[in-house]
Order: C-alpha cells, then sequence, then structure tokens
C-alpha cells in the first residue's frame, strides 16, 4: 500500500515561501472557527426534536453523551494535527497510515460532505432571510428565493414559478470573496459572527433563566413508552444520536493545520477548546429551553426555541433568534468552504487533482482558484436546485473519516511508536476504539439514502482516482523513478 511518510509531511509542513499557505492563526482563531461551524441552525431546532421525541428534559445528558462520543475522535485528531500539522485533515493522515487509495477515498468523501453541506445551508440561509425580513414588512419576489422547479401561492391565489434563488448565490458568493482575500481575514470575519452568534445564545440562557419552571424538569427521564428510543434511557442514547449531528465541525479546525502558527501547540487546543466550549453552551441551552417549556411542547413545531420564548415576556427574542440563525448559517458556510478548498489544496498537491486547486493568489495566499470553481459549482446548486433534491446536510462522510482518524492512530502507535507526539491520545488503542465504535453506530442508524448518496459518489471518485489520480501521483511517480 502507497502511503506518505511522518518525515516527508514534517518537511512538507515545514515549507515557506512560495506556493505555501500562509500561517496567521493563533489558538483564538481555530477555537472560534470550531464554534463556528459546530453552532448552526442545528442548535435551535435539534434540542427541541431531541427532547420531544427521545429524552425530555433529559436532552441535556443527551448532549453529555454526544460530547464524550465526540471527544474520542477529537483526541485522535488533536494527536495527528500537533504531529503532522499539514492541510488536509482527515485526508492527510489517512495518507500517512492506511494508504493512497484509503487517503482518496476520505478527500473525495470530504469534497461531497463540504459542497452539498455549503449549497444546502445557503439555501436554508436564503428561506431564514426571507422569514427575518417579512417581520420587517420586507417581501422578496418569490420567483428570486425559489428554484425554477419550485412553486409558490401568492397572497391573491396566483401561482408562480421560481427563477432562482438569489439570496443563496449571494451569500455564498460574498462568503467565497472574503476567503480569497486571506484565512487571516476570514479568521477576523468568522470571530465577529461567532462572537454575535454565541452572544444571542448567551442572551437566551441569560434571560430566561428567570422564568423557568422546575416543575417541567419532572420527571427528568419520561417512562419508557415500550419503544426503543421513545424515552427513558434508550431514548437519551437515541437523543445522542440526533444531537451529536449539533457537534460535528470541530475536524473541520485539522484542515487550517498549515495556515497555524505553532500548530503543535495550537492545534490541539483548536480542536479540543471548540468541542468543549460547545458542550457547556449546549448543556446550558438544553437546560433552559426545556425549563421554559414542558417538553410536549416542542412535539412536531419547526421552531422550539420560539415555544420556549413564548413562556417569557421578551418576544423580540423570536427575531434574535432567526438573526442567530442566519449567522450561524452564515459562518457554517464559511467554515464548510475554507475546509472544502484546503482538502482541494491538499490533493492537488500530491497530483491527484489538477494543479488548478492548489495554485495560490500572488498577493494573498490562498487557493482562490480552487475557490472560484468551487463557488460557481455550489452556486449552481443552491441557485437552481430544491433544497429537498440537495438534501439535508449529512454526516455519514464526517463520521467515515471520524473512522478512519482513529484506525490511523492505533496503526501508526504500532508502526511507530518512537515518532514524537506534541500531544499524546490517552489510553491508546481504548479512546480510538471507543471512537471507531461510536461513529459507526451513528452510521448505521443513517438511512439508506444516505449511504446510496455516499456509494454513488465514491464510485465516481473512484473512475477519477484510476483514470487521473492514480497516473498523477506524484508519490507514485517517484517511487517508480526509484
Amino acid at each position: 500500500m502507497l502511503k506518505k511518510s511522518i518525515e516527508r509531511l514534517k518537511l512538507e509542513a515545514a515549507e515557506s515561501g512560495k506556493g505555501t499557505l500562509k500561517r496567521s492563526l493563533g489558538a483564538i482563531n481555530l477555537v472560534a472557527i470550531g464554534v463556528g461551524v459546530i453552532i448552526g441552525a442545528g442548535l435551535f431546532s435539534l434540542t427541541g426534536i431531541a427532547a420531544a421525541n427521545n429524552s425530555g428534559p433529559a436532552v441535556i445528558l443527551s448532549f453529555v453523551v454526544a460530547a464524550v462520543g465526540c471527544a474520542f475522535s477529537a483526541l485522535c485528531y488533536a494527536e495527528f494535527a500537533s504531529m503532522v500539522p499539514v492541510s488536509g485533515s482527515a485526508y492527510t493522515y489517512a495518507y500517512a497510515t492506511l494508504g493512497e487509495l484509503f487517503a482518496w477515498i476520505i478527500g473525495w468523501d470530504l469534497i461531497l460532505e463540504y459542497s452539498v453541506g455549503a449549497a444546502t445551508v445557503g439555501i436554508s440561509w436564503s428561506q431564514y432571510l426571507v422569514k427575518f425580513l417579512e417581520k420587517f414588512d420586507i417581501y422578496l419576489p418569490p420567483q428570486l428565493v425559489m428554484s425554477p422547479f419550485e412553486k409558490a401561492t401568492l397572497a391573491d391565489g396566483s401561482i408562480v414559478n421560481g427563477w432562482f434563488n438569489l439570496p443563496s448565490i449571494l451569500i455564498i458568493a460574498l462568503i467565497t470573496a472574503i476567503i480569497i482575500r486571506g484565512t487571516k481575514g476570514s479568521a477576523i470575519f468568522n470571530v465577529v459572527v461567532v462572537t454575535l452568534k454565541v452572544g444571542v445564545v448567551l442572551v437566551f440562557i441569560s434571560l430566561g433563566w428567570q422564568y423557568i419552571d422546575v416543575a417541567n424538569y419532572h420527571p427528568f427521564i419520561p417512562e419508557n413508552t415500550g419503544v426503543f428510543g421513545e424515552f427513558g434511557w434508550s431514548g437519551v442514547l437515541r437523543g445522542a444520536g440526533v444531537v451529536f449531528f449539533v457537534f460535528i465541525g470541530f475536524d473541520i479546525v485539522a484542515t487550517m493545520a498549515q495556515e497555524t502558527k505553532n500548530p503543535q501547540r495550537n492545534m490541539p487546543i483548536g480542536i479540543l477548546g471548540s468541542l468543549i466550549v460547545c458542550t457547556v453552551l449546549f448543556i446550558l441551552f438544553g437546560y433552559v429551553m426545556t425549563g421554559l417549556a414542558n417538553y410536549t411542547e416542542f412535539k412536531n413545531s419547526a421552531a422550539p426555541v420560539a415555544v420556549a420564548i413564548a413562556h417569557t415576556p421578551y418576544k423580540w427574542l423570536a427575531v434574535a433568534v432567526i438573526m442567530a440563525i442566519l449567522i450561524g448559517y452564515t459562518s457554517v458556510i464559511l467554515v464548510d468552504l475554507l475546509g472544502q478548498s484546503r482538502v482541494f489544496f491538499s490533493m492537488s498537491k500530491d497530483g491527484l487533482l489538477p494543479k488548478i486547486f492548489s495554485d495560490l493568489h500572488p498577493k494573498f495566499n490562498t487557493p482562490f482558484k480552487s475557490n472560484i470553481v468551487l463557488c460557481i459549482f455550489i452556486c449552481l446548486f443552491a441557485g437552481l436546485v430544491p433544497i429537498s433534491i440537495v438534501g439535508e446536510m449529512t454526516s455519514i462522510g464526517t463520521l467515515l473519516a471520524f473512522v478512519m482518524v482513529c484506525l490511523g492512530i492505533i496503526i501508526l502507535r504500532k508502526q511507530q511508536p518512537d515518532l514524537e507526539r506534541p500531544f499524546k491520545t490517552p489510553f491508546v488503542p481504548l479512546v480510538p476504539i471507543l471512537g471507531i465504535l461510536t461513529c459507526v453506530l451513528m452510521m448505521v442508524s443513517l438511512p439508506f439514502d444516505t449511504w446510496l448518496r455516499l456509494i454513488v459518489w465514491l464510485a465516481i471518485g473512484f473512475v477519477i482516482y484510476f483514470f487521473y489520480g492514480k497516473k498523477n501521483s506524484k508519490l507514485r511517480r517517484e517511487q517508480e523513478e526509484k
């Protein structure tokens, strides 16, 4: 199996000058990037879904279980990121431990997740923007907020077809422009966005706390209905599976390794720090939400936080929550596009994808051509395809990447135990094994169409790899020349 040596990766990480990414990110930037993608609109919807259908007020225990599951993988990511501070995240780690073919599978898979994720979030962002503007009696033409495959019934009963989803196109283009200007500028923008978003969450917690009705916490763990996952301890576990997807995003921090100052110190802080910050916020958020309203009130509610806010005199908070969702989606798009282009950059540098994806801007030192190509591709989906077809942003690829990273730690500890590891995953192989088991269980619970989409995408990837990537692999050519 063709593998890239750790020594070679360290040399790549030490490169500087023309053709390399600029190191400009510190620990705070990395934590903000992680928090930026983890705290999305999912927090404002999945918390209520898990409470109403699975765990009741014990949704805060579901958050703890999910966080522990994520922590296993995060600890493995932190060891790799400190040891091999190279752009590419799980793709790079797989290249060093499992070989080129597995690295391609992971890289190609992450491309799907980030692309579909950014397009889907862009469409959702557009929908929330329409709702936000309507609260101020501003109405956008329906033709400009829908795909050509969608229709809308106007107040007079007439039906109109959509042309294209203009807001989703504009937000993706705007974020792309920010990213092209430079990672430091993107990080500053992300810090501002994350500060505003976390601020709304903290305001909800602090204002809502004084109106908590402790009676809503009884029973804390509702009695199981006789069906696995519907309340009881099995409901807490099923709820953990639901809210698990709220946490995913810390892994994108690892794609920023080659743009990080002192990565051996800052990468573990960024990965684990963002996970810890979000876990604390999520537990407090779930506690306040289920304390304001009885968990049964969240049943079939698309906006459970609005239900909770109705139990306070602060009705304006409903508008603030929509604003937080808009801000949340903006930062998710930013980090998705950042992570996407960095995976492309690494694969292109290795010769597995065309050189255009690793060409850097002469002034900003960012992979601008890759950003532009991605922007066009994602805008076509976001502007012309309905969200029902694009599909919800799935987590199966990320979970597969988690499995590979955990497996890689076990393999590398056995094959090269003497390598310098600035951060070491504790209790190996127990922690990686627990990480693998957690992720596999999550993957098995995902619906069939998610698996089907993954299989089709990987099949396309195999064709590209065997007809282009394998032939142009720099590492393979070097091996053949020896």
